[in-house]
């Protein structure tokens, strides 16, 4: 036996045509998304290969040191930050998924009881009902539909988040890396130079003791010396922080880092492949995040306008006497629920949603010509360090070709001491210039790949993928 409410069946008639009527008139709030257009050139200022396979080039590998590649793979398993962002995205996944349950029915089960007395025979009546609910709201206006591609377009971007992460993480790794051995090349230049002078040092100090020169050409002979020795001291104590800085990469507590190829043996710079400019936009993470962003934003005006019209829900209550297991019931309804005097303040609201996503159109466009313009530097930086490096390398030759024939001259009397000591500092410095504008060729190189969004052949399996 089926108990129906009474009148039931010409409620649910009567709500049958409204829903149809209401769906005849409804119409999708909101507009859908389009990529906006943006100011792109053709082509790139600086004269690079335009070919676009450095999607595809794992540059860190043309280094050639396994010792870098083994750091770069270690910190994308350990660093803090990446592991917080992969956690990121399995919580925007599960958003992801909440989600989408809102576009199916929502079934819940309930147990009912009573108990009740009757004055006449003091008797009590016990009622136990074990109900099933199911409900189901309409989503005439989208609204439920268009909250699922927000979700969607959050979980994307998260993803691009965590690339970015992992692209910024390998490039630290790399510049740290290579400045540690730039710092090593620069201390062992000092060492051998405080060398070098202490053995000036040693034929002044005889020479003085024979009377052969004065106190000044001693002393002077002591600062060159001492300031080799600062040096030393200088790069000792910058190494130190920077191998504790590769640690923290690393997701370890400072430890010593392990070395693998001297500075000048690590990578022999190849023609970087550059694309276009309008390749950026499918592959820098910063501007798909921006993008993801803005769409999301876009869609959120229609949710906010849904909010003008009626939400109709379905329900059904099914349910059964569990005294009396052959009485059965089932209930349904149906609710229409509308605002009337806050359409105003809803008003308003699609304004502020309508604003919010013109700042978010603003910020992708920002991202994008900032985006051309960090390859436009990097891509400057590797032409004139490469140029820099050779001039200051040839600066270094002379200038120990100098220093040698300056110490000849001393010796045969055809020159002050005062020569010899600003040749050799020159000499000192030269060296180190060139170890610096060596490291920044190639830091410059990294920062190019890094701009360009390219060659970062990551293992992405822990990230979820969406299907």
């Amino acid at each position: 036996m089926i108990l129906i409410k009474k009148h039931s069946s010409h409620i649910i008639k009567l709500i049958l045509v409204g829903i149809l009527i209401i769906g005849v008139y409804s119409c999708n709030v909101g507009t859908e998304y389009v990529r906006p257009e943006q100011n792109i050139a053709q082509e790139y200022k600086e004269q690079f290969p335009k070919d676009s396979a450095i999607s595809n080039i794992p540059w860190w590998e043309l280094f050639k040191d396994p010792i870098l590649v083994n750091l770069i793979d270690s910190a994308l398993v350990n660093n803090k930050d990446v592991k917080m962002a992969a956690l990121r995205i399995q919580q925007s996944q599960l958003a992801l998924d909440i989600s989408k349950a809102d576009l199916y029915p929502s079934i819940n089960y309930g147990v009912v009881g009573s108990s009740s007395v009757n004055s006449e025979n003091s008797k009590f009546s016990n009622s136990v009902s074990p109900v099933v609910n199911v409900s189901y709201t309409i989503d005439f206006w989208r609204k439920i539909k268009n909250l699922n591609e927000i979700a969607l377009q959050n979980y994307l971007a998260t993803e691009e988040a965590y690339r970015a992460l992992q692209m910024g993480l390998i490039s630290s790794v790399s510049q740290a890396y290579i400045g540690l051995r730039d710092l090593d090349n620069r201390l062992t230049i000092s060492e051998k130079t405080a060398e070098n002078f202490q053995a000036n040092l040693d034929v002044m100090q005889a020479r003085s003791n024979a009377g052969m020169i004065s106190d000044v050409d001693l002393y002077q002979a002591k600062i060159q010396l001492s300031e080799a020795q600062t040096a030393v001291e200088v790069f000792e104590r910058s190494r130190v922080q920077v191998e504790n800085s590769i640690s923290i990469l690393l997701g370890s507590i400072p430890v010593s880092i392990e070395r693998g190829l001297p500075l000048y043996e690590q990578l022999s710079l190849p023609e970087v492949p550059v694309g276009v400019p309008s390749e950026l936009l499918d592959r820098r993470p910063d501007i798909l995040i921006a993008e993801r962003n803005l769409h999301a934003q876009t869609i959120n005006i229609g949710v906010t306008e849904a909010l003008k019209y009626p939400s109709i829900t379905l329900s059904a209550d099914l349910g059964a006497e569990v005294v009396n297991p052959s009485l059965l019931f089932a209930s349904f309804g149906a609710q229409i629920l509308g605002p009337i005097f806050n359409s105003g303040k809803i008003k308003k609201s699609v304004e502020i949603e309508k604003l919010k996503t013109e700042e978010l159109l603003n910020n992708y466009q920002y991202t994008f010509i900032n985006a051309v313009k960090e390859v436009e530097d990097a891509m400057i930086a590797v032409e004139t360090y490469n140029n820099e490096y050779a001039l200051r390398n040839d600066q270094m030759q002379m200038a120990t070709m100098a220093a040698e024939l300056s110490w000849v001259r001393y010796d045969g009397g055809l020159t002050s001491y005062l020569e010899v000591l600003n040749l050799q500092s020159s000499q000192f410095n030269a060296e180190l210039r060139a170890s610096e504008a060596y490291k920044q060729e190639m830091i410059s190189l990294v920062k190019l790949y890094e701009a360009l969004g390219g060659g970062w052949t990551t293992d992405d399996s822990n990230i979820p993928n969406q299907e």
